[in-house]
C-alpha cells in the first residue's frame, strides 16, 4: 500500500507553485477573448464549387489585419468567417478580398455580436462558474452529514471546492499563457469546458470521499484518521487513474485529428481533467487530514 498522505507536503509545494504562476500570468497578461465576449462580425461563406482551405482565406484576409481572425467549415460548402470588427466598411473590404478571389462565392448571412451583449455574456459565465462550486460544496456537505467525526461534513465539501478551485485555476492561467505566446482566444465554449471540468474532478474526488466514508462506518475506531484516509485513496488508486486515462486518450483523439473548432475546446479539458485526477488523489483528501491535524492541536 502506498502511503500517499505523506507526500502531501510535496503536492501542495506543487500546487502552491503553480496555482501562484496561474494567477500571476491572470492578472499579468489576461485571457485573450475571441468574439463571443468581445463582440465582432461572423461571416457565412457559401462555395459553389472549390471549398478553399481555412487556411487559404486567413491568408486571403491576412493583409487586412483583423482582430480574433477565424475561419472554420459549417459542413457542405460553407464557412464561417468571424472577426473582432462590427464596421461596414470593414465588412466590406473583407467581402471585397475574398469575391476578388472566388468570383462564385455568395454570402448565406452576417451576423453582428454586440459588446455589451458580450460583456453581459461573461458576467454571466463568472456567475455560472461560482455558483456551480457553491452547488457543489452545498451537495457534499449534506451527502457526508453522517460523517461528522473526526472532521465536520462542510470540511468534506470546502476541500472538494478548494481543489476544483485549483483545477480552474491552472486552466485558466494555462490559457493566459498560451493566448499570450500562442494568441489563443477563449469563448463560449473554453467555460463549457470548465463546467465540464467541475464536473469530472468532483466526480473523482467524491469517489475517494466515499470510500472514506465507508471505511469510517465500517471502521472500529482504533484506526487513525489519516491511516483510513491513505487506505481508501489506495482502494480507488487504480479505479481513478484507470477512468481517467480513458478520458485523456479520448481528448487527444480529438484534439489531434478533431476540427479547429473544438480543438481549444479539447486542450482546455486536457488540462483540467489531468490536474483534477491530481487534485483529487493528492489535494483533496490531502486537505482533510490537513484539516483534521490542525483540529487535533487546539
Amino acid at each position: 500500500m502506498y502511503n500517499i498522505i505523506s507526500k502531501t507536503k510535496y503536492a501542495y509545494a506543487v500546487s502552491i507553485a503553480l496555482t501562484i504562476l496561474s494567477v500571476l500570468s491572470i492578472f499579468v497578461w489576461g485571457l485573450k477573448f475571441g468574439i463571443d465576449f468581445t463582440g465582432g462580425t461572423v461571416m457565412e461563406i457559401r462555395f459553389s464549387q472549390n471549398l478553399p482551405t481555412n487556411q487559404e482565406v486567413v491568408e486571403i484576409l491576412g493583409g487586412l489585419d483583423l482582430n480574433s481572425l477565424t475561419v472554420q467549415g459549417k459542413g457542405g460548402n460553407s464557412l464561417l468567417v468571424s472577426y473582432a470588427s462590427v464596421d461596414d466598411s470593414v465588412n466590406q473590404e473583407v467581402w471585397k478580398k475574398i469575391s476578388g478571389k472566388y468570383p462564385e462565392a455568395t454570402q448565406s448571412k452576417v451576423d453582428y455580436r454586440d459588446s455589451s451583449v458580450s460583456s453581459e455574456l461573461k458576467k454571466n459565465s463568472l456567475w455560472a462558474l461560482f455558483w456551480a462550486a457553491v452547488g457543489i460544496m452545498a451537495f457534499i456537505a449534506f451527502a457526508f452529514r453522517k460523517v461528522s467525526r473526526p472532521v465536520e461534513s462542510w470540511k468534506y465539501g470546502a476541500g472538494a471546492v478548494i481543489a476544483l478551485i485549483h483545477d480552474v485555476l491552472i486552466t485558466v492561467g494555462a490559457f493566459a499563457i498560451l493566448g499570450h505566446f500562442k494568441g489563443i482566444e477563449v469563448g463560449v465554449p473554453f467555460i463549457a469546458a470548465l463546467l465540464t471540468i467541475l464536473g469530472f474532478s468532483v466526480h473523482d474526488t467524491i469517489v475517494v470521499y466515499d470510500r472514506t466514508r465507508e471505511n469510517l462506518l465500517k471502521g472500529s475506531g482504533k484506526e487513525a484518521f489519516p491511516e483510513v484516509v491513505n487506505r481508501s485513496l489506495n482502494e480507488t488508486l487504480v479505479r481513478s487513474i484507470n477512468t481517467s486515462m480513458t478520458v485523456i486518450i479520448t481528448l487527444l483523439a480529438i484534439y489531434i485529428f478533431g476540427g479547429e473548432s473544438i480543438k481549444n475546446f479539447s486542450l482546455a479539458l486536457l488540462i483540467g481533467v489531468s490536474f483534477g485526477t491530481y487534485s483529487s488523489i493528492f489535494i483533496a483528501s490531502a486537505l482533510l487530514v490537513t484539516s483534521y491535524k490542525l483540529q487535533a492541536k487546539n
